[in-house]
């Protein structure tokens, strides 16, 4: 390799640190997991995880290099929750990854801090969670009869529909949340500001009126579900009969 040219530095491509205290890799990712879970990404840090764990940040550094790497065993970690079939049915196909894709939604929303994670992380997940996840995804799409060279694609596009709405979804709940409110009082205090300010565009009226008795979190689920029927239906037109 010339001299120029440095590997990707990451947690996956250097050898684990051997054992030499009681404090583990797996503590210190579930309790930084607790950590991002109540007070956000931006909240992360060596130090605040140390005193979490009741041992100074230095005792961090043994396990992880620096709070990149942190991230990514994080990451990996949540990419674990997912339920994602593994044997599928060809005929099925559409099933299994409707499955998949709501089980990435739900890990997306029980961890609102993970679409900015994501970002850090880069766009290569090597992992062990997220290549069983990736490879249970690729053969869903093989099972559908897609070829070699399109399998990654229609990953791709799945990923980022689920990705996109869950992160738009998880930053609108979490800030319903620091409201104190529940979503149901949130909206009924947004909606006569709503209703003054679609007096002049009547289409945006009749639409909420619709829907106004409706429980807002029934309009979430069939809003994905929607937008996730017409991803795969697009994504079906590539095959032949």
């Amino acid at each position: 390799m010339p001299n120029d040219e440095k590997p990707t530095t990451s947690v996956w491509t250097r050898p684990r640190p051997r054992q030499r205290e009681h404090l583990t890799r797996e503590q210190i990712v579930a309790e930084a997991i607790r950590l991002l879970d109540a007070e956000g990404v931006e909240e992360l840090s060596m130090r605040k995880l140390g005193t979490r764990l009741g041992t100074a940040a230095t005792s961090l550094y043994r396990h992880v290099a620096n709070k990149d790497e942190l991230i990514e065993l994080v990451v990996d970690d949540v990419y674990g929750e997912p339920d994602v079939p593994t044997v599928v049915d060809g005929t099925r196909w559409r099933a299994a990854v409707t499955h998949t894709a709501t089980e990435l939604r739900a890990m997306t929303l029980r961890h609102p801090w993970i679409a900015p994670a994501l970002g850090q992380v880069g766009l290569v997940h090597i992992g062990p969670n997220a290549m069983r996840m990736s490879s249970a995804l690729l053969a869903q799409f093989e099972a559908a009869g897609f070829p070699a060279d399109e399998m990654d694609q229609a990953m791709a596009t799945l990923m980022a529909y689920v990705i996109g709405i869950a992160t738009a979804e998880a930053a609108y709940l979490s800030l319903i949340a620091r409201s104190g409110q529940t979503e149901q009082e949130w909206v009924a205090g947004l909606r006569p500001a709503f209703d003054e300010a679609t007096r002049e565009h009547p289409r945006l009226r009749a639409g909420s009126s619709a829907q106004q008795d409706v429980h807002p979190q029934r309009i979430r689920d069939d809003n994905f579900a929607y937008g996730l029927d017409r991803v795969l239906d697009g994504l079906a037109a590539r095959l032949t009969p």
